[in-house]
């Protein structure tokens, strides 16, 4: 699939127009999944509510969204479920146990190869669908730190960075090496091919800004 988004601008928390741009992939996925009498079953790995109030509609279909997180989640509400776990290991899902998996930014933290092969393996066995998004390693900017050229550094100057200063809105100042490689350690950011060998059997579409890519989105479609 050649398919791809472009911006003109950078990614904001605020700007609802880049997060629905990227969501229309999404979107075209939900709508090639034949309706049946019962809602749609979507899994989010690393959701939140929040993130559905302005899109949910825009399936045009009933939904029931489970939230997956490691830390469980607010109380039951009206079309969601919320569910403590690990995306790397999720036994508490059988085999196709949903219609399609939603997951944004969350592969790349759940720690090194073996950890995302083991996501990615769940993912695969557990929906015939699915959306995975990912930051992309060649953006020039690192997506967490905000900092340019920051993730191209061997970590023995990526630490040192950390304790000198905060890195964007997301690392603060280190006050110990520990600390600092914790944070430096947090994410590990993928390219292109392995991003493919995650997942072999998706269509990967390249989410682009002012023509370079930004992120990449792996999609399934099986319904």
């Amino acid at each position: 699939m050649s398919q791809a988004i472009e911006h003109s601008g950078y990614e904001k928390a605020a700007s609802s127009s880049f997060r629905l741009a990227r969501f229309s992939i999404f979107l075209d996925l939900v709508n090639s999944i034949p309706r049946t009498e019962r809602p749609l079953r979507i899994l989010d790995i690393g959701g939140v509510e929040a993130y559905w109030s302005d899109k949910r509609h825009l399936m045009a279909r009933p939904t029931e969204i489970t939230l997956l997180n490691l830390d469980g989640g607010g109380p039951p509400k009206a079309g969601f479920t919320f569910c403590q776990g690990n995306a790397c290991h999720m036994p508490e899902f059988p085999d196709d146990s949903f219609d399609v998996i939603h997951s944004n930014s969350v592969i790349e933290h759940v720690g090194q190869w073996s950890s995302m092969m083991a996501m990615a393996n769940e993912i695969r066995r557990i929906a015939p669908n699915y959306f995975v998004q990912t930051p992309y390693y060649w953006f020039p900017i690192e997506p967490h730190a905000r900092t340019p050229f920051l993730h191209w550094l061997p970590e023995s100057l990526k630490f040192r960075l950390v304790m000198a200063r905060k890195c964007g809105p997301y690392w603060s100042k280190a006050a110990t090496v520990d600390e600092a490689m914790k944070t430096i350690q947090s994410s590990s950011l993928l390219d292109r091919r392995m991003f493919g060998a995650l997942f072999p059997d998706a269509s990967i579409i390249p989410e682009k800004i002012l023509g370079v890519t930004k992120s990449l989105m792996a999609v399934r479609k099986r319904s």
